[in-house]
């Protein structure tokens, strides 16, 4: 969306958490204020800096918080297709009555965290280590790895589908 409220189609070519190049028919002016809504990131927004005949380039508005998790988002998203990750969450997440929990990690370390919320395919775990992408964990009895980090913890696949009595069991 242009500063004068005007909607166009989008494609960010490239991003960081900082600056984003940005192909569309829109022809911005440099110091433009723009609104973008990104599918997996949500809404962004920023001045324009530079202007291209296709393209143009804003950099974003954002508090340090802001950026860590556009950083967090940007590198899963970078990294979900040599993980083999879905595109979306394909099962309903929900909380669990008793949040409190353990990870462990390949090694035997051993951490406390407490669950978010989890599907018979995966679970959100807050916790204060950050796991690299890829490693193998163990919730409970549930097996995994790490696909995701955001500000409070991680995000893990489960290796095989859970029984979705086990899932009810801990909702």
């Amino acid at each position: 969306m242009r500063a004068d409220h005007s909607e166009h189609d989008c494609i960010v070519d490239t991003m960081s958490p900082f600056d984003a190049v940005i192909s569309s028919n829109a022809r911005p002016e440099v110091g433009e204020r723009i609104v973008a809504y990104l599918d997996y990131l949500g809404r962004i927004e920023g001045a324009v800096v530079e202007t291209g005949i296709r393209t143009f380039t804003m950099s974003l508005n954002a508090t340090d918080r802001k950026r860590d998790k556009l950083s967090a988002q940007l590198t899963w998203l970078a990294n979900k297709h040599e993980l083999g990750l879905p595109e979306d969450r394909n099962h309903e997440r929900v909380a669990p009555s008793n949040p409190a929990a353990e990870i462990q990690l390949d090694d035997g370390r051993r951490y406390p965290c407490r669950i978010i919320d989890l599907s018979v395919s995966g679970a959100a775990v807050e916790i204060d280590v950050r796991p690299a992408f890829g490693t193998m964990v163990i919730l409970g009895n549930m097996r995994g790895r790490v696909v995701r980090h955001f500000q409070e913890g991680i995000a893990m696949e489960f290796t095989t589908t859970q029984p979705e009595e086990v899932i009810r069991q801990l909702s």
